[in-house]
């Protein structure tokens, strides 16, 4: 049984045989992968040892104090956070092996082609069609607000493969090459002026048989994986005490004492230990993804996340006057990464109002709590049992 020890054992071989100083990024990270220290409750050969999530934090500590480079995971989130999990649950052995190691060590960037201009709330209703042709599959369709699409080399698509079943049984889920002809990636220019997201459109794009993830119809089941681990990583991120977005306006409050007023300083108050309450959820949460999978709990932390940054971010633009409504580019640009807290008051305002669509709706997100967690009764549903072609449009 492997234990703290012995990981540091490993990991302190692996610093003394590739070290940091002199070893090229990448080279470093694959050494890391294949001695089952990139993810270690991973199973051994796909980048882990399978032992306890809870002891990445060791090797995690042993590589920071060594200077070790990262594999900069807020460029790779996708992959990482989402891609990842559902490859590692549904995939063959083949699918696991290609598409991993690659991903992990940020080679291969991916993004998600699940929402459509006509299913974005309610995702199940999508007509993105896949037909079978031999042994592989014709896709077309539309999808948009992908993040990272002009970057990425894989996403990770859920398309309709029945349109004679209900809506939920009638999809299944593909890993689709964004390279391929037929694919075509164009810009959706956002409040912040940059292009961060795309519209994607597929037109007889072919995908081998070999790239589905699950069986067929049943991608609605593989897709839930993907959104509760998404969930989890949008709103679940580890961060220290003022972290995100909270950070930048307590230190503007502790420089700046010409801003302040009592109402500003009450409101400060409440929004700073809301955030704190949230960062301990978080805490909280990856300990029980220790024991098992994300469950809809993620859900309410994505909730969270996406009402305090709205909230704060406010309080940041009226703490700062007349600066605060200053924005210091609008250049178009399409950009590699978010970065909320490396940029200033505007572009995090303009940003957060985001962050209650991606990732699941505000109002989606709700229902899920209520259902599935708090277990109230659901809503009235009248189409889940009329086959999709059937249904308005």
């Amino acid at each position: 049984m492997t234990d703290a020890a012995e990981l540091r054992t490993r990991t302190r071989e692996l610093l003394a045989a590739h070290p940091p100083a002199t070893t090229e990024p990448l080279d470093f990270l694959k050494a890391r992968f294949d001695a089952g220290l990139a993810w270690v409750h991973y199973p051994v050969g796909l980048g882990g040892l399978d032992v306890p999530r809870s002891l990445q934090a060791v090797v995690d500590a042993e590589l920071a104090a060594a200077g070790a480079p990262d594999n900069d995971p807020r460029r790779i989130g996708i992959g990482l956070g989402m891609a990842a999990p559902t490859v590692l649950k549904y995939g063959t052995e083949e699918q696991k092996r290609r598409f991993l190691r690659p991903l992990w060590v940020g080679e291969e960037v991916w993004c998600q082609l699940f929402s459509e201009p006509g299913a974005g709330s309610d995702l199940a209703a999508l007509g993105t069609r896949a037909v079978r042709d031999g042994d592989g599959w014709v896709v077309d369709g539309q999808k948009v607000w992908t993040s990272s699409a002009h970057l990425a080399r894989w996403a990770i698509l859920i398309a309709r493969t029945d349109p004679g079943l209900p809506k939920h049984q009638g999809i299944s889920y593909f890993i689709c090459d964004m390279t391929d002809p037929g694919v075509e990636v164009r810009p959706l220019r956002q409040i912040t002026g940059e292009a961060e997201f795309n519209e994607v459109f597929l037109t007889g794009v072919r995908i081998p048989d070999a790239h589905r993830l699950g069986e067929i119809g049943e991608g609605w089941k593989v897709a839930q994986t993907t959104l509760m681990n998404e969930r989890v990583s949008i709103g679940g991120m580890r961060i220290p005490r003022e972290g995100g977005m909270i950070g930048p306006v307590a230190r503007a409050w502790r420089d700046r004492p010409e801003l302040r007023t009592h109402d500003l300083h009450q409101r400060l108050l409440t929004l700073w230990v809301e955030a704190e309450v949230a960062r301990l959820t978080g805490e909280r949460l990856r300990q029980q993804l220790v024991a098992g999978q994300p469950g809809p709990e993620g859900s309410g932390m994505k909730l969270a996340f996406a009402r305090l940054n709205q909230e704060i971010s406010g309080l940041e633009v009226e703490l700062l006057g007349q600066d605060g409504l200053l924005y210091s580019d609008w250049t178009m640009r399409r950009p590699e990464l978010v970065d909320f807290t490396g940029r200033d008051a505007g572009y995090r305002y303009l940003r957060s109002k985001g962050n209650s669509i991606e990732g699941g709706t505000s109002e989606v997100l709700l229902n899920i709590v209520a259902e599935r967690v708090l277990g109230l009764p659901a809503e009235p549903r009248n189409d889940k049992d009329v086959a999709w072609k059937d249904l308005a449009r």
